[in-house]
């Protein structure tokens, strides 16, 4: 088996559901049939999206400094439970001698593979402003939809989940998704994983495409099977 490294701590509270995801997501019958895991919850890495807009301290050397530590560990390869860090994943990948596996790429693969046309995004501003996604989906010829009300969307993930008042953050981060349906979305992406602490495929018609999801099931599938 290969080994995961998993890049956290923005936020915490995303790291321990990405690591829920992959033991819930492993065909096993026992604890050895589990990958090994490796975790490095670092929450002293910089706001990312604070840094896009000019605001806030860079967050590449912390980063690629947690990476490195991941990879001394024995870490096979490495996800990040944080779809804004993607902005920086080039950065990272040129320091360290083993794989990133892009979350915001496996999920539009997956997206092009169910044949959404029209994506409603529920992202950071740092995630939306760097385009990750939309360079992504492009490429696939998948349209993205955008909230209307972007500051309300913040308030969610920051004063909702990441504050830890779920309540909340599921209230506010809940309409925008309707929004997006009504706008014609045919699918939604929790673009920030915040979002998918709060949001569940019951609460919408379209398709819910979780990232998270569909990177603990691909890190799943490269450690037992590649």
């Amino acid at each position: 088996m290969k080994v995961i490294g998993i890049l956290g701590g923005m936020g915490p509270l995303a790291t321990v559901e990405l690591f829920r995801r992959i033991v819930e997501k492993t065909p096993a019958k026992r604890d050895q049939d589990h990958p090994r895991i490796i975790i490095y919850n670092n929450p002293q890495i910089p706001d990312r999206t604070a840094f896009i807009l000019g605001k806030g301290e860079d967050p590449r050397p912390q980063l690629i400094w947690t990476a490195k530590r991941l990879e001394e560990c024995g870490a096979d390869f490495i996800i990040m439970p944080c779809n804004t860090a993607h902005a920086f994943i080039e950065d990272i990948q040129r320091e360290i001698g083993i794989p990133i596996i892009s979350m915001v790429e496996e999920t539009a693969r997956r997206l092009s593979e169910i044949r959404c046309r029209k994506a409603g995004l529920i992202a950071t501003t740092g995630t939306i402003v760097s385009r990750v996604y939309h360079k992504a989906l492009e490429r696939y010829g998948i349209e993205v939809i955008l909230p209307e009300n972007q500051e309300e969307v913040m308030r969610g993930i920051y004063e909702g989940v990441k504050a830890g008042n779920l309540k909340l953050g599921r209230e506010i981060l809940l309409n925008v998704a309707k929004e997006l349906e009504r706008k014609g979305a045919d699918c939604i992406i929790a673009g920030c994983t915040e979002v998918s602490v709060v949001l569940r495929q019951d609460d919408l018609k379209a398709k819910l495409i979780d990232p998270m999801d569909v990177i603990a099931e691909v890190a799943v599938k490269l450690a037992l099977h590649d």
